[in-house]
Parts: C-alpha cells; structure tokens; sequence
C-alpha cells in the first residue's frame, strides 16, 4: 500500500458535550453554536490542504464539522467503524449524574487492564478496535493519499492506543477535546502521529 497522510480530528463540541451528558454510538447529538465556530475555525486553518477524500463516522455531529470543507466538492464516505462506541444504558445520562455511576465504574475497570467488561447493551474497547481495524485497513488500501477524518473522543483514545502500540488501559493517555487535531502517517504497514492533539487553530473561540 502506498504511504498515506491523514489529518484527524473530534467533531466540535455538541450541546451534550456542553451539558455533560454521555452520548455514545446511537446518541446523534447536533453541534452547538461554539462547535460550529469550532468547525469553521478549523476550516480556515487548513481549508488549503488539497485533501482528496473525507471521512466521517456515521453520525451528524462528524458530518456538520466537515461540511465546509464537503462543500468544496470534496469526495466524502461515512463508515461505521468510525463511529463513538456505544455505551449502552448510560447514553443519554449525565456522566456525573447519580444513577450514572456504572459509566465511570467501566472507565476504571479499563484502566485496570481488563478490556472484556462493557456496559449493558454497550461494546468494549476490543468490539470498538474491531471495526476500526477495518476502517482504517479500507482507508489505506484507498487511492487516496491525503485525507481528512472526523470522529468522537472515546473512539480516537481507543485508535491512538491500539495504532502506536500501547495497552489500551493507557488509552486517557491520549488527552484531546472537540475540534483537536492529530496527524497520522501511514508507511509500511505502520502507523506513526506527526502532531499530536494541537488546538491552536482554537486560540480565538470564546470558551
């Protein structure tokens, strides 16, 4: 397969991002006002970067971050493997809220090593890695060599671990929030991160 460049980003902030409601892989959250602005500062910065395809998961809020850029003509695919994982029961409950306690009780048992727990009717970060592995095997066997890829936080810390090699109970290591940008290089069958979580096309929206 030919060497390939990939700008990745999280979708802009949605208003249960804002609000500290968890939502998942069957949550389709809309951006708020700041994540439009979020996406509209994103596309200024790199609106010059000859991307020749994007891809997004399959859920609205990785699509209205790159619209602007599908509204230059921009080729643009949804695959499901992109999409957040799912996290079952507590989609839609406020992660800090008291009957929500089960969401940070599987985040630490992650931590722990023990990847197989998920939550009732949600996936692991093994399920989640799964198709991932697909998405990513069909964007590199793609013609494209430089490509813009939008999809959600917990899914990115799950792809960074599992593409640079760490245990996946590492994968908080992986610090980003709405709009942060990585840059992935694709060579050899390998994966490497140019640029890691840089936000300074950020700097001007109001928090």
């Amino acid at each position: 397969m030919e060497p390939k460049k990939i700008y990745l980003i999280r979708h802009g902030q949605t208003g249960h991002n804002h609000r500290g409601i968890v939502q998942g892989r069957y949550v389709n959250s809309k951006l708020s006002k700041k994540g439009y602005r979020q996406a509209l500062a994103f596309f200024e910065a790199y609106k010059e970067v000859p991307f020749q395809k994007v891809y997004t998961s399959t859920l609205l809020r990785t699509k209205q971050t790159v619209q602007p850029f599908l509204d230059l003509g921009i080729a643009h695919e949804e695959l499901p493997g992109l999409d957040e994982i799912c996290w079952g029961n507590s989609e839609g409950l406020f992660a800090d809220g008291d009957d929500n306690k089960r969401y940070w009780r599987i985040i630490d048992t992650w931590k722990s090593g023990d990847l197989n727990p998920r939550l009732e009717g949600g996936e692991n970060p093994i399920d989640v890695q799964k198709r991932q592995e697909e998405a990513l095997s069909y964007i590199a066997s793609r013609k494209e060599d430089l490509v813009l890829v939008c999809m959600h936080g917990r899914a990115l810390k799950i792809m960074l671990a599992w593409i640079t090699g760490l245990h996946m109970k590492d994968m908080d290591s992986f610090d980003h929030d709405n709009l942060s940008l990585y840059i992935l290089n694709y060579e050899n069958n390998r994966w490497t991160i140019e640029t890691h979580d840089d936000r300074a096309h950020l700097n001007n929206i109001p928090s």
